[in-house]
């Protein structure tokens, strides 16, 4: 399905309708679920963010199916298929993907502004296409219930498009299905995914459905952490998540999912003239590599410290409280804990200090402050600050601080407790030492004297100077 592609097919043959099934943009596996749900007598349908992106011409990243056979149906129909959830989705795997087909539903009241109180199954693709949330999503892409008698020619399949959802496709148009205000206080999270896909696909949102998501903002406050975080990490991945961000602020929603951003409105920066925190923020963040998620997060995040430490015209601390911020943010977003570490690693260090007249020892202590695994991000990080900031990116003699870490990994010295010539087991077994805090703190020191001097890393001379801790200490 390409844009320009017909709406709809007339009756076909076999051979027509083989050709028709053809189409590049609907993957192989795809067109074999549909074939199989058409010759057992069951409508079918691609459906949703799948069928939409075929229409641009963009990657779809999951296809969805649904159709009028019931879960117990599509569990006969597919052996090896499970049946994932109440709401009628059975799960299909073929080739190691993962296909959903969902039983046409009908919505009843939203109790919560997250998920329906109850769903019914339903028979008509119509009705299905009536309770998703914007026009571009609900359309639909095969056929109708037809001839069920083996090896029956089968009509040819057609778009199923109630509510003009290809037009404002081809108009790079976001509006919701039918009245907003009722689409959003049904679930908030669909004004936060307005913003998202308004970002992702560079669409505008309709007049209406924006002045919606004014009006029904605070309804975000009853969205939980995760699904804040599943919507914002898509954001991120936007060629410009400042156009999904400034939405957000402009109607309202970054006071209630992100209010820590929020507070950077109105802060005064000596940066771009005119331009106050948020400003600097967003350009920062569309600055970071696109495919780099954690520097972009930590891009979004790298100031939300400054409003809290703001004093005579200085941000003093900033970047340490900004690192605690970070981790209460993410924990509040149910994030995994390896990326909150990693994100508050990059705010607490991101307004590091270079000077050429820095030894080859500062540059290794440098290194083993940050971490390897995290030197390239905090570089990415701040050459986007620096962007943000309407300075070049190597500013800050970043490049010649890029080379040098590079000399000092190369050449293999020791920069973490790893890289020592002994460890543990050989201090209680050449030493006599027992196993406690002590051994720890002898490596420590250990490790500070190899950056120093990356000659005394051998066995032996190791030994010898532990052992001379010892006799210190004693």
């Amino acid at each position: 399905m390409r844009r320009g592609a017909t709406t709809s097919s007339s009756a076909a043959t076999d051979a027509g309708t083989e050709a028709s099934l053809a189409d590049p943009a609907i993957p192989p596996p795809v067109v074999r679920l549909l074939e199989r749900l058409w010759q057992a007598g069951h409508a079918a349908y691609v459906v949703g963010g799948s069928l939409r992106d075929a229409l641009l011409d963009r990657p779809a990243a999951d296809w969805d199916l649904t159709t009028d056979a019931r879960p117990d149906r599509l569990l006969e129909l597919f052996p090896d298929a499970v049946y994932e959830n109440r709401f009628g989705t059975v799960v299909v795997r073929r080739g190691g993907v993962a296909y959903e087909i969902t039983t046409f539903r009908i919505d009843h009241e939203y109790a919560d502004h997250r998920r329906p109180h109850r769903v019914e199954f339903g028979d008509r693709i119509e009705d299905d296409l009536a309770r998703r949330d914007f026009t571009v999503n609900a359309m639909a892409w095969g056929r109708p219930t037809g001839d069920t008698g083996v090896g029956a020619p089968l009509s040819g399949p057609e778009l199923v498009d109630p509510f003009d959802g290809r037009a404002d496709t081809d108009a790079g148009l976001l509006r919701a299905v039918g009245d907003p205000h009722e689409r959003f206080t049904e679930d908030a999270l669909r004004m936060v995914r307005a913003v998202r896909l308004a970002a992702t696909l560079d669409f505008t949102i309709e007049p209406g459905t924006l002045a919606a998501i004014s009006d029904q903002a605070h309804l975000a406050a009853h969205l939980s952490g995760e699904r804040i975080a599943m919507e914002l990490e898509k954001l991120l991945a936007a060629p410009s998540p400042s156009v999904g961000l400034r939405l957000m602020a402009d109607t309202g929603l970054l006071a209630v999912v992100l209010p820590e951003l929020e507070a950077q409105r109105d802060i005064p920066q000596n940066k771009a003239t005119g331009d106050d925190l948020l400003d600097h923020t967003l350009r920062t963040v569309d600055a970071a590599p696109v495919d780099r998620p954690i520097v972009r997060l930590a891009a979004l995040l790298h100031d939300i410290g400054k409003p809290a430490t703001l004093a005579d015209g200085h941000f003093h601390g900033h970047e340490t409280v900004g690192a605690e911020m970070a981790g209460d943010l993410l924990r509040r977003l149910r994030m995994p804990r390896a990326i909150s570490e990693r994100v508050s690693l990059l705010v607490r260090h991101h307004m590091f200090t270079y000077e050429g007249t820095w030894s080859d020892t500062a540059v290794r202590r440098f290194i083993t402050r940050i971490g390897r695994h995290a030197l390239e991000e905090l570089f990415e990080l701040r050459e986007a600050d620096s962007i943000g900031s309407g300075i070049p990116a190597d500013s800050f003699g970043l490049a010649e601080l890029r080379r040098r870490v590079a000399d000092q990994l190369e050449s293999q010295v020791a920069l973490g407790l790893s890289d020592l010539a002994i460890n543990g087991d050989d201090l209680i077994t050449e030493l006599g030492l027992t196993t406690g805090p002590a051994i720890g703190l002898i490596l420590d020191e250990l490790l500070d004297r190899v950056i120093a001097d990356p000659d005394l890393n051998d066995r032996p001379t190791l030994l010898v100077l532990a052992q001379s801790m010892l006799s210190q200490d004693g």
